[in-house]
This record gives structure tokens, C-alpha cells and sequence, in this order.
């Protein structure tokens, strides 16, 4: 029968040493064999007791416990080794679900995850806000409002931010085209992309009166004509209620 000494079977355990000198002043591991030099030599069965413990103390059970366990009359370690896999699947099942949610928060600090809709209104005044989102509801309703900003906070900031930019893009190309017909080819053509990108925010395609609604508002709002300037621009607001209905009454209906 194969014995190995307390430093070999350290190695092997991936424990102290100390450790295993412990185990045998407290009676919980004692070596198979001394040898006259005061050595301890341990065998297999040692090997497997020990194997019993490190499961023990993986589930944070005492030594004094352990001991008491494994020293039962009748201790079946087939038995105990199948609990130990139960115990250790349940113990992996948790570590995932924490992994998984390690992974997530990761995620969401480099890549900017929006975590709160206020996220959405960043860099304006908080009562502004405020007043702009219980506009929307007035205007467009709770459900609508908040189903746009469920699709917009599962968007990166760099996802948002690009969507922004490509929307203020087309707006931009719309005003310049506002002396065209706004039924002409090349200007549906851009308020196909709008109207996308309007899909976007709103988390879901706009039905042709919803469109043309917000069409609408290009009248009745001079914040959604405002140039560079800032200053309003009613021709440019005419211009996309023209082109924005057309589109809904030949595209969306």
C-alpha cells in the first residue's frame, strides 16, 4: 500500500502543512502510520477521510462538527458523497445567478446602461424635465411614454447618442429642403428615415394617424422647429406637417 508523507500529501490536498499537523492534534486526521523517526506517513484511507473534510469545510461546517460526523458509527461516505453533490450543484446553481448579475452590472458601467428614465431628459433642468414627461403623457399617454422609455433605457448611451445624432441629421437635411415639394421622391425618402427613427424612440412603429398627428405639432409647437439659431422656422414646420402627412396617408395606411 502506497503512504505519503504529510508534505507530499499536502501538495496534493492544496492545504498547509500547519494544517494537516492541526487536523492530527485534534484527532480529526490522524496519520496512517508513524515511524519511529516521529514521521507521519498517510495512506488511503486517510486520503479519503481527508477528501471528507475539505468537502466539510467547503460548506462551512466547523472542524469540531466534521469530526463529530465523520467519526458516527456507520458513517457511509457514498452516502455523504452524494450529499456533498447535492449540496455543492445547489451552491454552484446560486454562484451562477450571482455571476450572472456581476456580469449584467459589468455591462451596464462600461457600456452606460440607463438605469433610470430620468437618464433620458440628462442635461436639462430636472423641473423641465419633469414637465416635458408629463407633456408626453398628456399628449401621447402613460402606456406610449413609458413603453418609449423602456426602449430607450435598454439602449447603451453610445446606442442613444448615435440615435440622436442620426436623427438630428435627417431633421437637418428635412430644412434644408423645406423650398421642395414635400411630396417629391427625395424628401419621402428622408421622412422614411425620420419616421424610423421616430419608430425608434417610441419603442414601436407610429400608425399612420399617430404620425401624421406628430406632424401636427410642427404647427402647433414652435419647439419642434427651432433652428440653429434657435429661433422658429414656420415655413420649415409647414413643410414637414405637408410631407409627414403625405407619408402616413401613402406609406402607413
Amino acid at each position: 500500500m502506497i503512504h505519503y508523507t504529510v508534505k507530499k500529501l499536502a501538495d496534493m490536498a492544496g492545504v498547509s502543512v500547519r494544517t494537516l499537523h492541526l487536523y492530527d492534534r485534534m484527532g480529526l486526521l490522524k496519520p496512517g502510520i508513524r515511524t519511529a523517526a516521529g514521521y507521519r506517513m498517510y495512506g488511503e484511507k486517510e486520503l479519503l477521510r481527508l477528501q471528507q473534510i475539505l468537502f466539510y469545510r467547503e460548506l462551512d461546517i466547523p472542524l469540531q462538527e466534521i469530526r463529530q460526523i465523520l467519526d458516527q458509527p456507520g458513517f457511509d461516505t457514498v452516502s455523504a458523497l452524494e450529499s456533498h453533490r447535492s449540496a455543492l450543484k445547489a451552491r454552484l446553481d446560486r454562484i451562477m445567478i450571482l455571476m450572472d448579475t456581476i456580469n449584467k452590472t459589468i455591462f451596464n458601467l462600461k457600456e452606460g446602461k440607463m438605469l433610470q428614465h430620468e437618464e433620458l431628459y440628462e442635461g436639462l433642468p430636472k423641473e423641465k424635465a419633469e414637465a416635458y414627461r408629463r407633456e408626453a403623457i398628456e399628449k401621447w399617454g402613460e402606456e406610449a411614454v413609458e413603453k418609449s422609455e423602456y426602449q430607450l433605457k435598454n439602449m447603451t448611451r453610445k446606442e442613444l447618442n448615435e440615435l440622436k445624432e442620426s436623427f438630428m441629421a435627417v431633421n437637418r437635411q428635412l430644412a434644408a429642403m423645406k423650398d421642395q415639394d414635400p411630396e417629391s421622391p427625395a424628401v419621402q425618402e428622408r421622412v422614411r428615415k425620420h419616421y424610423g427613427y421616430i419608430a425608434r424612440f417610441w419603442g414601436t412603429a407610429p400608425s399612420a394617424e399617430a404620425y401624421a398627428g406628430l406632424g401636427d405639432l410642427y404647427m402647433q409647437d414652435e419647439r419642434y422647429t427651432r433652428n440653429d439659431a434657435d429661433t422658429p422656422d414656420p415655413a420649415y414646420a409647414g413643410f414637414m406637417r405637408t410631407a409627414m402627412a403625405y407619408f402616413a396617408a401613402n406609406e402607413l395606411n
